[in-house]
């Protein structure tokens, strides 16, 4: 086994982000290591202002830690530029952000095929694997849809999708439930489990909801700045055990969402 095969998929150390705001300091996050296993899925738990979403944005690339580093997949961050960092992104991330962030002049379909097209991949899209993805997504009489003709689950579906195409090593997913009623909720964490466990992605999720982290292999909670404790689920939430039974998306589930 290669080096870097057995090594975590992310890997950070003693990072610390600071943001100056005048002449006030503010230590968002502080000290902070911890590694993540290829093909773990893993929640990060806070409340507002606990620093998740900065660590969030560290892991990704999205900001510079003042101290520490970041490896993903083998590569130290910190010996990138802004190009490079953003190529690494392009090719290895996949983000999902709770704000669906969808382009609204472009249908469903047009949102995964932009994400295909800046990720510097050769050649042409993979339709089989789209055709796949809308399967397990449940989305596929949906792709010709702009995103203000869809529900908020379905945005976030698509969000996912878009996320998946590009086959990413990583998974990021930002809050990806915080704007979602409780029925929307649950499906699109079982579609990030049945992602995980299917197609072998890392999964990384932020959330404030200690009730949507525990689908996750590991669990850790975040106060002030700081990881001040790691859980371990003895037993998959009802989400996680409903993905794993099956990879159909029940009927009354997909309706509604």
């Amino acid at each position: 086994m290669s080096t870097a095969a057995s090594s975590p998929i992310i890997l950070a150390e003693n990072l610390t982000k600071v943001y100056a705001a005048g002449k006030i300091q503010v230590t968002a996050v502080h000290g902070v290591s911890l590694a993540v296993e290829r093909g773990e899925f893993v929640a990060i738990v806070g409340p507002s202002g606990s620093g998740k979403s900065t660590l969030f944005y560290l892991l990704g690339g999205l900001t510079r830690a003042t101290e520490g580093r970041v490896v993903v997949d083998g590569v130290d961050f910190a010996t990138l530029d802004d190009g490079q960092r953003t190529r690494l992104r392009k090719h290895r991330i996949g983000f999902v952000f709770q704000k669906f962030n969808l382009l609204p002049t472009l249908s469903a379909m047009g949102n995964i095929e932009i994400a295909w097209a800046i990720s510097g991949n050769k050649g042409p899209l993979d339709l089989k694997y789209l055709d796949h993805l809308s399967d397990l997504l449940s989305i596929k009489s949906r792709l010709k849809h702009r995103p203000s003709e869809l529900s908020g689950g379905e945005q976030q579906r698509v969000a996912i999708a878009r996320a998946l195409i590009t086959r990413p090593a990583i998974v990021l997913a930002d809050e990806p439930t915080g704007n979602l009623d409780t029925k929307n909720s649950d499906a699109v964490l079982q579609m990030l489990v049945r992602s995980n466990r299917e197609l072998g992605q890392t999964t990384l999720m932020i959330t404030h909801n200690p009730e949507a982290a525990s689908i996750a292999n590991r669990i850790l909670y975040m106060r002030d700045g700081q990881i001040v404790s790691e859980e371990k689920p003895s037993q998959p939430d009802a989400a996680a055990a409903a993905a794993s039974a099956s990879l159909v998306v029940p009927s009354s589930v997909a309706a509604a969402v």
